[in-house]
C-alpha cells in the first residue's frame, strides 16, 4: 500500500511538473518577443534565396499544429532575371504554415491574406518563375502549396512570354455585407498575345490548390478583340483553371478566332452567338447544353475537348434544325452571299460615262477575271494541333443560293493531322449525295482524296432558278473520285486527278430548251403559239477524265424523241474556263431552222453560250444566195431533214459510266 501511495505521489508530481511547463511555454510563446527574430529571419531567408527578404515593422507568431504568422510590411524581392522588382509588397501579410512538412522542404500554407499587396509573377520558357522559394526557380519542387488567397486592394501582375500573356490584375475587396461575391476584380493585358479586358466578381477566397474544401463562386465579363465571354459558377483551382462549373454565353465574329484564345480548332464561320454550362474536370472541358446561332443557322448539342493527352481531343455531337447553306461558306473559303454579285460592282466615273454597250463590256470583263473557286488557304498547322471526333447533322438547309439541298449529316474525323470527313450525306433535289472527303496535312501541299456518289437527283428540282427545267421529269445519278493536291479548294481541283460522270435514265425534259439550243425557228413559233411541251428523254450522259485540274470528255450525249445531242469538249478547273461543243441533230422535220453545233464557254464566273459562228455563218449564206434569186427559197436552207438516230442508251450509259483514258467522245448518232 505504501509503495502504491508512493509511486501515486511520484506521478502527481511529474504531472503538476509537465503542466507547469506547458503554461510557462505557453506564456514565452504569447510573449514572446517575436520581433527580436525579425532581422534574423530577414538575413536567414534572404541568404537561402539570394534576393532580398524583408519585414519592415511587426511579426507575430501563433504556434500549433497549424501555425499562423503575421508580418506587418512584408518586401519579398524577385529574381534579377524578372520585369517586376517585387514577388511581393504588402502592408499586411497572413498566413497559416504547416510546420512539419518545413522538415523536408515543402511550404504548404492552406492560407494567405495579404493587404494592399504588389505582386510580381513570371514565368520563362525554360520553366524558371518567381513564385519557385530556391535560388534555382526552376525546381517545381520549390513552389510553394498556397490554399487560399484573400487579396484586399492588390495588384497582381503576371507574364509569361510562352503563353503570350501579360496580364494586369486589380483586386478590392467589399464589406462582408455585399453577399457571396465581396471580391471585386479588373484585368487587362494580352493572353494567346491577344488583347483583352475582363472583370467581375468572386468570393472572399481565391482557391489556388485542389486539396480546398469546397470551390468558391465566381462571374466573369471578359472581351478578346470581337469575342466575349460571360460566365457565372464556381472553380475549385485558380492556379489550374480546375474544378469549373459554370454556365455561360459565348459570341463572336468567327469560331476559327477560338484557337488563338483556348487552342480549340475549329472552323471558320459567321458571328455567333452561343450559351450553355461548362465544366471542368481533370483537364477534361465540357461544354454541355449548348444552344445558340451562327450566322442565320440554329445550333445545339455537346462538346468535349479532353487536354490530358499529349494531343487534345475534341468529341461531340451537334445538330441544326435549320443551316442556311450560306453560313458555312466561311468553312472552304467561299465570299458571303450578298444581294449585289461581284460582277455588277460599279466601275468608276470614266467608265460609267461611257457608252452603254462598253460599260456591259466591261462588267463582263471584270466577270470573267473573277475566281469561283475558293483560294483560302487550308492552315495545316490547325490541323495537327488536335485531334476530334464529331458528329454535326442540320435537319433542313435553307438553300440561299438556289440549291436544292434539304437536309445532311457529317462525321469528322481529325487524326495525326489527317482529316477525314467521313460519311458525308447530302439530301439533294429529292435524292441524295453520299461519299468521304480526305484531306492529310503530313505532306506539303496537303493531299486530299474525295468520292462522292449521286443517286436520284431529280431533275425538275435539281435547277430551281432555271425554269425550263421546272416541267422535266427524270432522275439523275453520279459520281467524282478525284485525288489531288493544295492548300486550298481551287488548288486542290487544280491539280485532281479522276473521274467525274453523270448520268440519267429516261424521262421528260422541255422541248423548248432542245429548240432553242438548236437555233430550231419552227418549234419556237409552235411554243409561242401553243406553249411549251416536253419531249421523252431517252438518255444523258456527261462523263469526263480528269488529270492534272483538266477536264476531258470522255462521252456527252443527249438522247429525246426529237434531237440527238452529242458533246465533247475540255473544262480547265485550273484556269476555271469552258470550251464544250454540244452538236445538235434532229429526228423531226422543221423549217426557220439555223441549226448548228453550241459552244459553251467562257470562265465558271462568267459562261458563255452560244452557236458555233463558223458553221451558223455557213448556214446563214446559203440562205441569202438563195433568197437572192427567189425570196421563198431562202426558207429551204433552213429545213431540216431529221436524219438523226437513235443514241444506244445501253452502251452510252455503260461507257460514260466506266472510267477510262481515251478523250475522244462517244457517237451517239449519225448525221
Amino acid at each position: 500500500m505504501n509503495n502504491s501511495l508512493f509511486q501515486s505521489v511520484i506521478l502527481r508530481k511529474w504531472l503538476v511538473g509537465l503542466a507547469a511547463l506547458l503554461v510557462v511555454f505557453t506564456l514565452v510563446v504569447f510573449f514572446f518577443p517575436w520581433d527580436a527574430l525579425r532581422e534574423p529571419i530577414n538575413r536567414y531567408v534572404s541568404g537561402q534565396l539570394g534576393r532580398r527578404f524583408e519585414i519592415t515593422r511587426h511579426l507575430a507568431v501563433h504556434l500549433g499544429r497549424t501555425t499562423t504568422v503575421r508580418a506587418d510590411g512584408v518586401e519579398f524581392a524577385n529574381p534579377e532575371w524578372a520585369s517586376e522588382p517585387y514577388l511581393l509588397k504588402a502592408s499586411v501579410a497572413e498566413f497559416d504554415i504547416k510546420l512539419l512538412p518545413l522538415l523536408f522542404g515543402k511550404v504548404d500554407m492552406p492560407r494567405l491574406a495579404l493587404t494592399k499587396p504588389h505582386i510580381g509573377l513570371q514565368i520563362e520558357p525554360d520553366g524558371r518563375r518567381t513564385w519557385a522559394l530556391s535560388r534555382d526557380t526552376s525546381d517545381e519542387g520549390a513552389v510553394p502549396d498556397i490554399g487560399s488567397l484573400l487579396v484586399d486592394q492588390g495588384t497582381v501582375k503576371y507574364l509569361a512570354a510562352a503563353q503570350g500573356a501579360n496580364v494586369t490584375a486589380q483586386f478590392s475587396l467589399a464589406q462582408e455585407s455585399a453577399g457571396p461575391l465581396p471580391l471585386s476584380y479588373k484585368a487587362s493585358g494580352k493572353w494567346k498575345n491577344e488583347a483583352f479586358t475582363a472583370h467581375g466578381r468572386a468570393g472572399g477566397a481565391l482557391q489556388l490548390s485542389k486539396n480546398t474544401e469546397a470551390p468558391f463562386p465566381v462571374e466573369v465579363n471578359a472581351v478578346a478583340g470581337r469575342t466575349s465571354l460571360t460566365a457565372k459558377g464556381s472553380i475549385a483551382n485558380l492556379a489550374e483553371l480546375a474544378g469549373i462549373d459554370a454556365t455561360f454565353d459565348l459570341q463572336g465574329r468567327n469560331l476559327d478566332e477560338l484557337y488563338k484564345l483556348l487552342g480549340v480548332v475549329l472552323p471558320s464561320s459567321p458571328p455567333y452567338k452561343l450559351r450553355g454550362k461548362l465544366a471542368e474536370h481533370g483537364k477534361v472541358w465540357a461544354a454541355s447544353q449548348i444552344q445558340g446561332v451562327l450566322g442565320r443557322s440554329d445550333l445545339s448539342g455537346d462538346l468535349r475537348f479532353d487536354q490530358s493527352a499529349a494531343v487534345p481531343l475534341l468529341t461531340g455531337k451537334v445538330q441544326s434544325k435549320l443551316l442556311d447553306f450560306a453560313d458555312l461558306g466561311a468553312v472552304i473559303g467561299l465570299a458571303p452571299s450578298s444581294g449585289t454579285p461581284p460582277q455588277t460592282a460599279a466601275v468608276s466615273s470614266a467608265t460609267g460615262k461611257a457608252a452603254s454597250s462598253g460599260g456591259e463590256t466591261s462588267t463582263r470583263s471584270t466577270a470573267a477575271s473573277r475566281k469561283v473557286l475558293p483560294i483560302a488557304t487550308l492552315d495545316v498547322a490547325r490541323l495537327q494541333a488536335m485531334n476530334a471526333d464529331v458528329t454535326y447533322s442540320a435537319a433542313d438547309i435553307r438553300h440561299v443560293r438556289a440549291l436544292p439541298l434539304d437536309q445532311g449529316s457529317v462525321h469528322i474525323k481529325l487524326t495525326a493531322g489527317v482529316l477525314q470527313l467521313d460519311p458525308v450525306s447530302l439530301g439533294v433535289a429529292g435524292g441524295s449525295v453520299a461519299g468521304s472527303i480526305r484531306i492529310d496535312s503530313n505532306v506539303a501541299p496537303a493531299a486530299f482524296t474525295t468520292r462522292l456518289d449521286a443517286r436520284g437527283l431529280h431533275l425538275n428540282q435539281l435547277f430551281p432558278a432555271v425554269e425550263t427545267t421546272r416541267s422535266g421529269l427524270g432522275k439523275i445519278s453520279g459520281q467524282f473520285d478525284l485525288k489531288g493536291r493544295g492548300n486550298s479548294v481551287a488548288h486542290m481541283l487544280g491539280s485532281a486527278s479522276g473521274d467525274i460522270a453523270v448520268l440519267m435514265g429516261k424521262g421528260e425534259i422541255s422541248n423548248i430548251l432542245l429548240e432553242y439550243m438548236g437555233l430550231d425557228g419552227g418549234e419556237v413559233i409552235k411554243f409561242m403559239l401553243r406553249g411549251d411541251r416536253n419531249v421523252q428523254l431517252r438518255c444523258a450522259a456527261a462523263a469526263f477524265d480528269v488529270k492534272q485540274g483538266l477536264m476531258t470528255s470522255r462521252a456527252i450525249v443527249l438522247d429525246t424523241s426529237d434531237t440527238v445531242i452529242n458533246g465533247h469538249g475540255r473544262v480547265s478547273l485550273a484556269n476555271e474556263t469552258l470550251d464544250i461543243i454540244l452538236d445538235p441533230v434532229p429526228k423531226d422535220r422543221s423549217i426557220l431552222s439555223l441549226r448548228s453545233p453550241l459552244r459553251i464557254g467562257g470562265t465558271f464566273a462568267a459562261p458563255s453560250a452560244g452557236p458555233d459562228k463558223v458553221a451558223l455563218a455557213g448556214r446563214v449564206g446559203i440562205a441569202l444566195v438563195l433568197a437572192a434569186i427567189n425570196p421563198l427559197l431562202a426558207l429551204a436552207a433552213t429545213v431540216e431533214t431529221g436524219p438523226g438516230q437513235d443514241a444506244d442508251c445501253r452502251a452510252v450509259l455503260a461507257e460514260a459510266a466506266k472510267p477510262k483514258t481515251a478523250s475522244r467522245p462517244l457517237a451517239a448518232g449519225t448525221r
